[in-house]
């Protein structure tokens, strides 16, 4: 009876398999961050906007103007670091979405050692049975001794 392959590294391929997970979940909860970062960074704009249309449309006092001025100033200095916040996310992304193609590859190429061993395994079994069938042949079927 042919016994059963068995792969030495099960243990790593699993943990591999782990670290690639891990990396998966990284990755999409970076790529949230910087969904909900750019939508952060669109209200920021449009608010910028408004505030813009409404010094050059509207007749204000000069407390008024001079508090419009301020605030849209801090809107710029906000959406600049905004900005920058984002290119460091977006940063983020990609350094996850390269450890991530690592974590895969390297899973994958015990995945493949595992298969070239199981292959190897299964045609050695069948060489064995193949050569018990050969000699029981030889045994059963020899020339009556004269």
């Amino acid at each position: 009876m042919p016994r059963p392959f068995r792969f030495n590294l099960d243990k790593v391929l699993e943990y591999r398999s782990q670290l690639e997970d891990q990396a998966k979940i990284a990755l999409s909860k970076a790529q949230q961050a910087l969904r909900d970062h750019d939508r952060f960074l669109e209200m920021l704009e449009g608010d910028l906007d408004i505030q813009r249309d409404k010094l050059a449309s509207s007749a204000l006092t000069a407390a008024e103007l001079w508090l419009l001025r301020s605030y849209i100033q801090r809107l710029e200095q906000d959406l600049a670091l905004g900005r920058q916040r984002r290119i460091e996310l977006a940063q983020d992304v990609h350094d996850r979405r390269e450890e991530l193609a690592a974590r895969a590859k390297d899973r994958k190429l015990l995945e493949k050692l595992k298969e070239t061993q199981a292959a190897r395994h299964v045609a050695e079994e069948n060489r064995k049975e193949q050569a018990g069938f050969d000699e029981m042949a030889t045994l059963r079927y020899q020339p009556p001794v004269v």
